[in-house]
């Protein structure tokens, strides 16, 4: 028996593909259900981040405090328990507590998926105590930055004071009192660490003349702050060849001096 002819299998293969216009209602209906199950897809999503009772925030941890407790980060943060995880507005929550919490540098606001609020604090640290005599004889902290950000009633271990002898002049018309001690701030960074452990006072003068008190009655006459490091190295070579003199000056780091016995 003779197979189909040519005709009769074009006719055939027309019928099984359809016409043109039949082809575009398949991929019309084929386009319209893949667009509904994006819709259907984002709507479940829209509403499993802010409708659902799943991902909502049900604890908030507080890591990194050292001076600041738990409790006051919680407060300040002021997160609403309860509320979708997703709608937290970490960036308020961080300029709430730099801005109410002084003593925070850095703050990372953090979602633990599916219940939790992670909050990393970064607290300054003191490298120089400034005695404030207007408010009852309390210190003032001051971190590597310059920031004057908390007023404690006793004087951490382990940061020098700060004592500001300048006079009400043009010198603090040219440097104000913020520049001083940054410029302070700088020169406690730059001091030799097995001096550092000894070093009591920092003491601005001016600009270009601030000086270290050591324990055991010694001083370093530190000058600008200025060529810091090479002054720290000059201090270190000096206090070990004249160990036992009480005055040295680095001012003028390549022209050291010691004095005293």
């Amino acid at each position: 028996m003779a197979g189909p002819t040519t005709a009769e299998r074009g006719e055939r293969q027309k019928l099984e593909s359809g016409s043109p216009r039949l082809r575009r209602l398949r991929r019309l209906r084929m386009l319209i259900i893949l667009l509904s199950a994006v819709v259907l897809a984002g709507a479940a999503t829209i509403w499993l981040l802010y409708g659902s009772p799943w991902l909502r925030v049900e604890k908030v941890s507080v890591s990194g405090v050292r001076v600041l407790t738990d409790q006051q980060v919680r407060d300040v943060a002021d997160v609403s328990t309860g509320s979708p995880l997703i709608s937290v507005d970490s960036d308020a929550i961080e300029a709430r507590l730099r801005h109410k919490l002084p003593r925070i540098d850095a703050v990372d606001v953090v979602r633990s998926w599916p219940h939790g609020i992670g909050l990393k604090v970064t607290e300054r640290t003191p490298v120089l105590i400034l005695k404030n005599t207007g408010n009852g004889g309390k210190y003032v902290e001051v971190d590597a930055k310059g920031v004057r950000f908390a007023t404690v009633s006793a004087a951490p271990k382990g940061a020098p004071a700060l004592e500001l002898a300048v006079s009400r002049s043009a010198v603090l018309r040219r440097f104000p009192v913020d520049r001083l001690v940054r410029e302070a701030v700088g020169v406690a960074g730059d001091i030799p660490v097995a001096v550092r452990r000894d070093t009591r006072l920092v003491k601005v003068r001016s600009y270009d003349s601030i000086s270290l008190e050591l324990s055991g009655g010694r001083t370093v006459e530190w000058g600008s702050g200025e060529k810091g490091r090479a002054k720290a190295r000059t201090l270190t070579a000096l206090m070990k060849a004249a160990p036992g003199a009480r005055h040295f000056d680095v001012s003028a780091p390549i022209a050291p001096t010691s004095s005293g016995s």
